[in-house]
């Protein structure tokens, strides 16, 4: 077995994002400095996930692994896996029920099948499982369990992927993917084989992708409720990933809704005038949104509400947040002189310091 320490399997959790997905890699230095180490824990336990599952010749037998490797984290006997270790810290410390991990687990299994989707509703079971999932473990790290709170999060992830899907329709259609509901292609006149074989832009096509793009921007919307309701300093970065991805589907718009011919970039002034907007938009705290969560992610969201926690106050704060460890340790020792005091006087008084021992365990 290989020698490890937190901070180890933490740095190679970071390494995988460095080099394998900048996107997360950014994401985490976006967030208040308590948050990065979890972030990045999970983000890397996605990364490698995802390659498992990607760059397996057996995607089934892939699965069936990680959906182990998943089942040891959760009996706290995780695999001799810097990852696996990193984010069996993180479920335990923020009560992550198993179901979300599982489901972005089902999501990368989809795409390395090259699933496809017939209706809206197909694709947001999708996008919920590939990205929704993500989001509601992003907001239990910040400490955010309300369902509402838990459902714009999702909405968050839903409208990210979907902007995803509508940037890279050319290129999902050269590696033999496709994404876009075949309902709407049939209906705009288009046979998803043959985008499949010859990918060109057409105007046809051209309507379907903004259709997807008008139902992230639904989503978007949905989201900036929740993002507003978060703690202060987790909104400006939040913010600027919604602007940032929000702004490729606009650029997608700018170029006609081609996104076969090339692949839409933002440019640098235009990422600049996002990340000022997305302070604007930080600043207010909106009222909490009525919107219901989408019916594809209901059942995960009840799982979150069904998942045992730990009592307030019992649950150990994580390795790497090293003034929270300080002051629980000072409070464990106020709790045991408290407790020395009243046993010294029940012991003064001869009456017996009835279940001491279950109070003082409690206390830990």
């Amino acid at each position: 077995m290989s020698v490890s320490t937190p901070d180890l399997d933490l740095a190679a959790c970071g390494d995988l994002l460095r080099h394998g997905s900048r996107s997360f890699f950014a994401a985490a230095h976006l967030l208040p400095a308590r948050l990065r180490a979890p972030a990045t824990a999970l983000y890397g336990f996605c990364r490698l996930a995802d390659d498992a599952i990607d760059q397996s010749s057996d995607p089934l037998a892939a699965l069936a692994e990680l959906q182990q490797r998943v089942e040891a984290i959760y009996a706290k006997k995780p695999f001799d896996i810097a990852a696996d270790r990193a984010f069996a810290v993180v479920v335990h410390q923020f009560a992550i029920p198993r179901e979300l991990p599982l489901a972005l687990l089902e999501g990368f299994a989809w795409d390395a099948a090259q699933r496809r989707y017939e209706d809206l509703s197909e694709l947001t079971a999708y996008a919920v499982r590939v990205a929704g999932t993500v989001g509601m473990m992003m907001a239990l790290i910040m400490g955010v369990r309300e369902e509402s709170q838990l459902a714009r999060a999702n909405d968050l992830g839903i409208a990210m992927q979907f902007t995803n899907i509508a940037r890279d329709v050319g290129e999902d259609a050269r590696a033999g993917r496709l994404y876009l509901p075949l309902a709407w292609l049939r209906e705009a006149g288009i046979e998803p084989e043959e985008l499949l074989r010859e990918p060109a832009f057409s105007r046809a096509l051209a309507r379907v992708t903004a259709r997807l793009l008008a139902q992230a921007e639904v989503f978007y919307r949905r989201a900036d409720r929740g993002l507003q309701r978060l703690p202060l300093a987790c909104r400006p970065g939040l913010f600027a990933a919604r602007h940032l991805y929000a702004e490729i589907g606009h650029e997608v718009a700018r170029r006609g809704w081609d996104s076969v011919s090339a692949r839409a970039q933002v440019s640098t002034v235009r990422k600049l005038r996002c990340m000022a907007g997305a302070l604007r938009a930080a600043l207010p705290a909106g009222r909490s949104s009525r919107s219901l969560a989408a019916p594809e992610a209901t059942a995960l969201i009840d799982a979150i509400a069904a998942w045992p926690l730990t009592r307030a106050g019992e649950m150990a704060p994580p390795w790497w947040n090293l003034q929270a460890r300080v002051e629980r340790t000072l409070l464990l020792f106020e709790r045991l002189e408290r407790l020395d005091r009243e046993n010294g006087r029940a012991a003064s008084e001869w009456r017996p310091a009835r279940g001491w021992e279950n109070s003082a365990a409690d206390s830990f």
